[in-house]
């Protein structure tokens, strides 16, 4: 399997200030993709497939307002990473809103995702990854992975949040539906993908389904509940398999495949897999209780179903064990599809 990764994804590199005044890293750190480079060995560098793919799931005034945050944060005279602190609760609606504060609000869900000098940068050679893994399953490969980082499945069109600013996997999902390909998404990070959903929920021509930590109790709390399937166009296009914390396969295994049987009863020919290793049982921030090896048995059982595969890095923050649980999980690819 080829995969891809642009080292100027390492650029964003939010750091948290203490109440000493010392920077610790951030948890979704370049730590993180160098401890995956270090397994694979040999990765390909991204191809810039521009602004185009971006705008054609991203809000334009999102995006303007992405690439300028920290300039305008500094010029604002704001030290340290740009980061919100109000958020538009009841009645968003469209407004001209001249302070920086305010639009962080405007465009995010969370205060988890910080915007340093680097993120701009780093989300956009994270999307062109995914395009470029994308590519290469157009191409003739039957699968490549996208070393995506930042992540992506929790920003929505006009929204970022947790560690997620441009959604690669949209991203790449739009592009291969504009190429002819019938899509579906597997979305297996252990935090259900709410800017993924949200992109397609109202959509018929992407199917989403997400296998992650019940959002009763864990983030992002307010959506991947089982009821969640869809409106409008897309009604039935979306399938939620919340698990309670502490789910080992044993208990992973029977959602995995309800996803997947129903996955293959759809007329679809290309798979986004948004895979997270923080369903890692030593993960520092989750809780379920996948092992190393159990990555391989869940990478054999997707691979099985013989679909064109594009798999986009979403989660995983056990940055010492990452590597060799990313590594486990693409391998039998290799053995099933070719």
């Amino acid at each position: 399997m080829r995969a891809f990764f642009d080292p100027r994804q390492l650029a964003h590199a939010p750091a948290l200030e203490l109440h000493n005044g010392a920077f610790v890293p951030y948890a979704e750190s370049p730590a993180r993709a160098e401890g995956i480079v270090a397994a694979l060995g040999a990765v390909e560098p991204a191809v810039d497939h521009g602004e185009a793919p971006l705008r054609a799931v991203h809000d334009e005034a999102y995006l303007a307002f992405l690439w300028s945050a920290h300039k305008d944060w500094r010029a604002a005279g704001r030290p340290g990473d740009a980061g919100a602190y109000a958020w538009p609760v009841v009645r968003r609606r469209p407004l001209d809103l001249d302070r920086i504060d305010a639009r962080l609000g405007a465009y995010s869900f969370d205060a988890s995702s910080p915007i340093a000098e680097g993120t701009w940068e780093g989300a956009y050679w994270s999307a062109q990854t995914a395009l470029s893994a994308l590519d290469a399953v157009l191409a003739g490969d039957r699968a490549a992975f996208a070393l995506c980082r930042p992540p992506g499945h929790h920003a929505g069109a006009d929204y970022l949040g947790g560690y997620c600013y441009l959604n690669n996997a949209a991203i790449a999902a739009e592009a291969a539906t504009a190429a002819g390909r019938r899509v579906a998404i597997l979305d297996i990070d252990y935090h259900h993908g709410n800017g993924t959903q949200d992109i397609f929920y109202a959509r018929g021509d992407v199917f989403f389904a997400s296998i992650h930590a019940d959002p009763r109790t864990d983030y992002p709390y307010f959506w991947g509940h089982a009821d969640e399937t869809g409106e409008g166009a897309g009604e039935g296009a979306t399938l939620n398999l919340p698990l309670p914390r502490g789910a080992d396969l044993e208990n992973y295994l029977p959602a995995l495949e309800q996803a997947l049987e129903t996955i293959a009863s759809l007329s679809r020919d290309l798979l986004i897999c948004s895979f997270g290793a923080d369903t890692y049982v030593d993960d520092p921030i989750s809780h379920f209780r996948l092992r190393t090896q159990d990555y391989a048995t869940i990478g054999r059982r997707i691979g099985s179903l013989d679909f064109d595969t594009a798999v986009i890095m979403e989660g995983g923050y056990a940055t010492d064990a990452i590597g060799v649980n990313v590594s486990a999980f693409i391998h039998p690819f290799k053995m099933t599809l070719y």
